[in-house]
């Protein structure tokens, strides 16, 4: 298993990066390899991801979320992993966004490519893609405001 933490500091405020990053549908616009992700219902999401050529689907579980803090989920089957994005006011139109991924690589390709540390460069480029993304707008597309507590809260 391996830990990958990538930050990224938007010159957005934190409502309008949170909100953004609650748009799950949009990943696909800044999110290299992801071609679908679908809100099945308030926690749980269904993923569509091109890996090495090969079409990857998996369901993840939100498993915690509070507005304009963070966001959490683990993969319920497929490539186990889990993580979180934190979101940190840096001032009232700056804030930086956290991911903080544990990846268990499957299969051959995807253990090398951890090895070589092409994981932590796609996660970086996708920090970066999401700034990108979300400060061209300069507001989201969206955004869901409900609370979802930890199991164990």
């Amino acid at each position: 298993m391996s830990t990958i933490t990538e930050a990224v500091d938007v010159d957005v405020p934190v409502r309008t990066a949170y909100n953004q990053w609650t748009q799950f549908e949009t990943f696909p616009q800044f999110m290299e390899g992801v071609r679908e992700v679908l809100q099945v219902d308030d926690v749980h999401t269904h993923w569509v991801l091109d890996v090495a050529g090969r079409t990857r689907e998996f369901d993840a579980t939100i498993t915690e979320q509070h507005p304009d803090e963070r966001v959490a989920w683990h993969s319920d089957a497929g490539p186990d992993h889990a993580g979180v994005i934190t979101f940190h006011r840096l001032d009232g139109t700056h804030t930086r966004v956290t991911a903080q991924m544990d990846i268990d690589p499957e299969g051959f390709v995807e253990n090398v490519a951890d090895k070589l540390g092409v994981l932590n460069h796609r996660v970086k480029a996708d920090m970066e893609h999401f700034k990108e993304f979300v400060e061209e707008r300069g507001f989201e597309t969206g955004g869901w405001r409900g609370d979802v507590d930890s199991p164990t809260s």
